[in-house]
């Protein structure tokens, strides 16, 4: 099968197609004919540096969708010809940057019939890092404030549709020319980081999702009330700033690591299929095309997210 394998760390270039052995699936697993498979920037940091992989040669890609090619033993949610998609457990379940790749059976769910192929593998990664954050960590409900920074990022965008369906009142942060998209997809306000200082623009949050980090982490921080829920996506130094100022105000924080999660994949099939979440596509490379993909994206010059066509 084709693949993108990388042998050592470095920049885009390192990227190369390799042909390599079609995996079969252990109990538990399934085969997945893979359709596409999103780029993330965790894609591009775990190409540069053995971050929480230390092993090579490495296939990239936690994003897929495809078509159920061959099932495990004891698989039983699924047969063969089904359409998935889905996160393959992070960090250690890569291998989305080929034909085929083997996936435990409940890091899937049904692909949506409305979405195609490249829709649906956009998608896994980042909403589901949206959900676990907004859902399972700050417990958001229905009447609650939120501040999203980047609001019309990767995570971002799809966090103010899942936090508007959820019934917030969403708070997101972006660049002038994006206020009126970020506006579009549910949020209550849209305020330009550039002009706004949080610390006086928003008061009072319930929660806070931050994917930012040095003095907007600190300004967001400002914005959550005493018993509030700050969540960021970047480690931070165990003991440092932002924790102080959080404990200092009585805010919990906390850094989320994204998981597999075959009841939040539901969640964000189910939204999928009632329109009420789309993740905004910048554009769809051949697999081939791996390493300009990931400079595209390096680059910063992207609106949305970048997703390789397999087949």
């Amino acid at each position: 099968m084709r693949a993108i394998v990388q042998s050592e760390y470095g920049g885009p270039e390192v990227l190369e197609q390799a042909d390599l052995p079609v995996p079969e699936p252990g109990p538990g697993e399934i085969r997945i004919r893979v359709r596409a498979a999103a780029v993330n920037p965790t894609d591009w940091k775990h190409r540069a540096a053995p971050l929480f992989l230390g092993r090579l040669p490495l296939v990239l890609g936690w994003d897929v969708a495809g078509i159920v090619d061959k099932l495990g033993y004891g698989v039983t949610i699924f047969d063969q010809g089904d359409e998935v998609f889905g996160m393959l457990p992070y960090p250690h379940g890569v291998g989305g940057y080929a034909e085929y790749v083997l996936a435990p059976a409940r890091a899937m769910v049904r692909k949506p019939e409305n979405l195609d192929f490249v829709e649906a593998a956009a998608l896994p990664l980042a909403s589901l890092t949206a959900w676990q954050a907004l859902n399972d960590t700050a417990h958001l409900t229905a009447g609650q404030r939120v501040l999203i920074q980047g609001a019309a990022g990767g995570v971002g965008h799809l966090a103010v549709q899942i936090a508007a369906r959820m019934g917030a009142k969403v708070i997101g942060t972006a660049s002038a020319e994006d206020l009126e998209y970020v506006r579009s997809l549910g949020a209550a306000e849209a305020l330009d980081y550039r002009t706004t200082d949080l610390r006086e623009a928003v008061r009072e949050a319930d929660a806070a999702l931050v994917p930012l980090v040095g003095d907007a982490r600190v300004n967001a921080l400002s914005t959550v009330r005493a018993g509030g829920t700050f969540v960021t996506l970047l480690r931070t130094e165990p003991g440092g700033p932002e924790e102080r100022v959080a404990a200092e105000r009585g805010v919990r924080y906390r850094t989320m690591l994204v998981q597999d999660d075959h009841a939040g994949m539901q969640v964000i099939a189910d939204l999928a299929r009632s329109g009420g979440l789309r993740a905004r596509i910048h554009d769809a490379l051949p697999l081939s095309a791996a390493a300009e993909a990931h400079r595209l994206g390096e680059a910063g010059r992207i609106d949305g997210k970048l997703v390789l066509v397999v087949a």
